[in-house]
């Protein structure tokens, strides 16, 4: 029985897991959720209370896994494939995932903050919060950009579970942050990513409804 993921195609943390799926050629049903849709959202969170994407479904496992790291780490346990997105060696593979935290929270977290208060109606933005979180992605831009100027992927040679994280959480940044003029190993990166076969596939597929995002 295939398994199921409960998704959004603009939504950048599906992107995460999606290009795990696709890196690794996984057999899996797309189930999209609307959740302007009351029955659609009602009927998904009953699966995930929290009810943030993206959410994976292995009837075969009897498992319900939220989170697209913790995705990642499913998919790698139970459904690898040829590309080894987190390395056996333990401190390659804790490196991984710090550089997976990094992008999540410095990158992604920020930016979402961004988009999220385009959102808001006016008298409830919240500009310091805005000012905080371009600080905060500076920073991390900075400290990507050192690291970059020697790199082809997130930890070195090899495409990971980090570009997985990287490759939507940049992506986005670069709409409400454009990146080139100020870090062009950054950019540079980031196209690597987007020319990637399965990032590539993911925004094929997300194009239809980029009109939605609030840039």
């Amino acid at each position: 029985m295939p398994l199921v993921l409960h998704y959004h195609p603009l939504s950048s943390f599906c992107h995460k897991a999606l290009i795990a799926l696709y890196e690794n050629e996984v057999p899996f049903t797309p189930k999209l959720v609307d959740l302007g849709d009351p029955g659609q959202r009602a009927e998904f969170q009953a699966l995930w209370p929290i009810g943030k994407f993206p959410v994976l479904q292995d009837a075969a496992r009897g498992r319900t896994v939220p989170e697209s790291t913790i995705i990642v780490e499913y998919l790698e346990q139970y459904h690898p494939g040829k590309e080894k997105l987190i390395p056996d060696d333990p401190g390659q593979a804790r490196e991984t995932r710090l550089l997976d935290r990094f992008f999540d929270l410095y990158v992604h977290e920020p930016m979402q903050k961004i988009v999220g208060d385009r959102l808001r109606p006016e008298g409830a933005k919240d500009p310091h919060g805005v000012d905080h979180a371009r600080k905060t992605m500076r920073t991390a831009l900075g400290m990507l950009e050192k690291d970059m100027a020697s790199r082809t992927w997130a930890t070195g040679e090899t495409f990971g579970l980090a570009d997985c994280a990287a490759a939507p959480a940049l992506f986005y940044a670069d709409k409400v942050m454009p990146i080139a003029a100020d870090y062009p190993n950054v950019k540079r990166y980031l196209d690597r990513l987007m020319q990637r076969p399965s990032y590539a596939r993911v925004l094929r597929e997300a194009q239809p409804y980029f009109s939605m995002f609030p840039g």
